[in-house]
């Protein structure tokens, strides 16, 4: 039986890559972990690549491919500076991991994505909103822009307004775009988060 993937949005935009003509070929940008997506595409068929910047994270993800025995092609690498040529990949996304650096800099990799995208290429991309409860706390470095501790490490959280993230893809056909608030458990903790999921076409 098949290992069933907690990131299920991804799901969703596996279903929108498999009705399309397009070549199977995927980029993660953000592949790191203990449970890496690029294995639920390889599952369906998927030449796979991937991304990684968190060194530990990297290691997680090549472990977790070794012990499935699948070449995931994840490597060490700045999805602000994709080392890949134009039009490269028929499909690329990220997934909780954009959202982790400044707005600038989500500017830069947003565009990378775009660039190593092929004419008709899917784009999947989810961003944090200012309905998450988090929202507003920890030390402020920008507008909606704040260093947090997350499980005993700080990291960056860039919140958006709902519709800010818009900008991002007025040179794309969005596909889909879904809001959600969402609230669940975190190691006991109760805890609110604010999501906008976007799929977008380049066109």
């Amino acid at each position: 039986m098949n290992e069933i993937f907690r990131q299920i949005l991804l799901y969703r935009f596996i279903m929108f890559c498999n009705e399309t003509t397009m070549d199977k070929v995927v980029l993660d940008c953000g592949a790191g972990g203990n449970c890496p997506p690029l294995s639920l595409f390889s599952e369906y068929g998927y030449k796979t690549h991937g991304i990684e910047f968190d060194i530990n994270q990297l290691k997680e993800a090549n472990m977790y491919a070794d012990d499935k025995n699948q070449d995931l092609n994840i490597e060490h690498g700045d999805m602000r500076y994709l080392k890949f040529e134009d039009e490269t990949f028929s499909f690329v996304y990220s997934y909780n991991s954009v959202f982790h650096m400044r707005k600038e800099d989500v500017l830069k990799s947003i565009n990378e994505m775009k660039r190593v995208l092929k004419p008709g290429g899917l784009l999947f991309v989810n961003f944090l909103t200012t309905k998450d409860s988090r929202y507003g706390t920890g030390l402020a470095i920008g507008e909606n822009q704040y260093e947090q501790m997350e499980r005993n490490t700080l990291v960056i959280h860039s919140y958006f307004e709902e519709c800010e993230p818009d900008t991002y893809f007025e040179d794309m056909e969005i596909l889909h775009k879904e809001i959600r608030v969402l609230e669940r458990l975190d190691e006991g903790e109760k805890i609110r988060q604010g999501f906008v999921d976007y799929i977008v076409k380049k066109i």
